[in-house]
């Protein structure tokens, strides 16, 4: 098997890669790093995935992505893009100002005071012709930053004089 070299060390030296691994958080872009010293430290590729339990083609590979591009290259992750999301983000943030700012009652949608993901799937289906169920949906809500609460009611009908001589019984009921 051919040994692993670092054949341009683009200005790094075992020294600065190891005070660079201290700075990245990631895990799995400080093991490229700790990999990439340690095969310039002259380490066997075969050792180096031994005792970063790695797979000796990823330390094969990431000593050739090092060689070709330098640490630029080697922190260089290009993740999928993932599936495209339900609603667009106009539709999210109107539907998000919809949340703040209406009851479903206001708007026709049962005589519920707060919303509530049952109430939304029905709306967003008639609204936006989008079925989606209420497990995504309070994904969704959570990723608008939107967190359930109990809903808080207010008497706006309520007679001030009552409340006080409501107030000033359990008053006296507290002393006694």
């Amino acid at each position: 098997m051919k040994r692993l070299k670092i054949t341009n060390d683009h200005g790094w030296t075992p020294r600065t890669l190891r005070k660079e691994e201290k700075k990245i958080k990631n895990i799995s872009l400080r093991q490229r790093v700790m990999a990439v010293r340690l095969v310039m430290e002259g380490y066997l590729g075969k050792d180096v995935a031994s005792m970063l339990n790695l797979c000796r083609q990823s330390v094969a590979f990431y000593v050739s992505l090092f060689n070709e591009g330098g640490l630029d290259l080697l922190l260089d992750r290009k993740y999928p893009p993932g599936r495209e999301p339900f609603l667009t983000l106009e539709q999210q943030q109107e539907l998000k100002q919809t949340i703040l700012t209406h009851t479903p009652a206001e708007l026709g949608w049962d005589i519920a005071s707060s919303w509530n993901t049952r109430i939304l799937q029905s709306y967003i289906r008639e609204h936006y012709e989008v079925d989606m169920s209420r497990e995504g949906i309070r994904k969704l809500l959570h990723r608008m930053r939107l967190s359930w609460t109990r809903p808080t009611y207010t008497l706006a009908k309520g007679d001030a004089e009552q409340q006080q001589a409501f107030e000033k019984q359990m008053d006296l009921i507290k002393k006694n």
